[in-house]
């Protein structure tokens, strides 16, 4: 009798296991079906727009031939500019966290600020230096774009960094003291060291993330039709450009927002595929 039991309770948990797994194939295929269906239509409308002229020629008047230098010259130096401010924050916030901060009000005080930076919607961020820089200024421009990129940056690499030292095995720690290393010299001689494959993960997702944010452009950078190198001045961006040219009722500026989207999207692709190699190396 009690072996009857047990045999029902295992066939019940068969059941009960295999209606599970069967659930979570279908929730798959049916999150895939959707994502699948997405980048279909991104690359069949995307590739017709994509030609020589798209980085030959600047953003143009509606009826008239032209492409989107300007946008991708503006996008690449609000992008690496915001990176350039916001990495070395985070690294360094994220290294206080993991080797200095241990069990202090002011590294929980952080943490959680950070958490909080990290969740933030990306509109907040921008009416935030809208109202901080470009108010100030009296007008949009590059910069802006940049500090407001760079605060979204700052909080995916204080993450990362920080979760990737505390990785790092406390016997290099031991090792490093007792031949005498100074704190310093230890976390930038052997922990950061040790931990930079996943540092430089965290930047690449950074990147990821920051590349296609729309809504702090708006308020920051904004736009220009023209080509244009100074940050100093409201600057062209492939964000802003997909926004107005897929608003407005003319095709052909329809075909270069799928083309620019697509561009966006092939830039984030191949970050996230260097990011996950540069994370699956052993060293």
């Amino acid at each position: 009798m009690q072996s009857s039991m047990n045999n029902a309770v295992y066939r019940r948990r068969r059941v009960v296991s295999k209606f599970n797994l069967a659930m979570a194939w279908l929730t798959m295929a049916f999150g895939l079906f959707w994502l699948g269906w997405i980048f279909y239509t991104l690359f069949y409308e995307g590739f017709n727009g994509l030609g020589s002229s798209i980085f030959l020629l600047d953003t143009p008047p509606p009826g008239m031939e032209g492409g989107l230098r300007n946008a991708i010259l503006g996008s690449l130096l609000i992008t690496v500019f915001g990176l350039l401010i916001g990495t070395p924050i985070g690294i360094l916030c994220g290294i206080f966290l993991a080797e200095f901060g241990q069990g202090s009000k002011l590294a929980s005080a952080t943490r959680f600020m950070n958490d909080i930076l990290l969740s933030a919607p990306s509109i907040v961020i921008g009416l935030f230096i809208y109202e901080l820089v470009v108010v100030r200024q009296g007008h949009f421009s590059g910069w802006a774009g940049s500090f407001a990129l760079s605060l979204l940056v700052i909080p995916v690499v204080v993450r990362t960094t920080e979760n990737m030292l505390k990785l790092v095995p406390n016997s290099l720690r031991e090792a490093a003291y007792a031949l005498g290393t100074p704190k310093w010299r230890l976390v930038m001689m052997v922990t950061l060291r040790a931990a930079k494959a996943g540092v430089l993960t965290g930047v690449l997702l950074a990147f990821a993330r920051v590349s296609g944010e729309t809504a702090p452009l708006l308020f920051t950078a904004l736009n220009n039709q023209f080509f244009s190198a100074n940050m100093n001045q409201p600057i062209a961006n492939l964000p802003n450009v997909i926004y107005q040219f897929a608003m407005s009722p003319y095709n052909d500026w329809h075909e270069l927002a799928w083309a620019a989207a697509l561009l966006i999207t092939l830039t984030v692709l191949f970050a996230n595929i260097l990011a996950r190699f540069i994370g699956s190396r052993k060293h």
